[in-house]
């Protein structure tokens, strides 16, 4: 089976930045797509941006666009979130996830396997 363990979280300052990951292990056999989400304490979980098989990527909307970037190292199995400009409203924590196939829409329910998370604290 899959695996998908995310690292990179901490605890940061409003306006630093930080580059989360996400490795896949096991059978990572593709294509598949992968997706970051975060939820804050006493929110929804929300999906942030994903990338697909071939490196196409969506995001949310153009807040997000403005700060935050997915990539993906398909050598590595390993999705990448990089977020800059960090502000008190992005502390969640973050997950990413996995949906077989090419497309990579930003439809939570399309998303089959999780990670544990990990945590992105913002103080100022």
């Amino acid at each position: 089976q899959v695996m998908l363990v995310e690292s990179g979280g901490g605890k940061v300052q409003a306006g630093d930045s930080l580059r989360l990951s996400c490795v896949a292990s096991g059978r990572t056999f593709g294509p598949y797509a992968v997706a970051w989400f975060r939820q804050a304490p006493g929110k929804v979980r929300e999906i942030v941006a994903a990338i697909d098989w071939n490196g196409g990527i969506s995001e949310i909307d153009d807040s997000v666009k403005a700060r935050f970037a997915i990539s993906r190292d398909s050598a590595k199995n390993t999705v990448y979130l990089q977020i800059s400009d960090l502000k008190l409203e992005d502390a969640a924590r973050y997950y990413c996830a996995m949906k077989p196939g090419l497309g990579a829409p930003l439809i939570p329910s399309s998303y089959s396997v999780w990670g544990q998370g990990t945590q992105v604290t913002v103080s100022t």
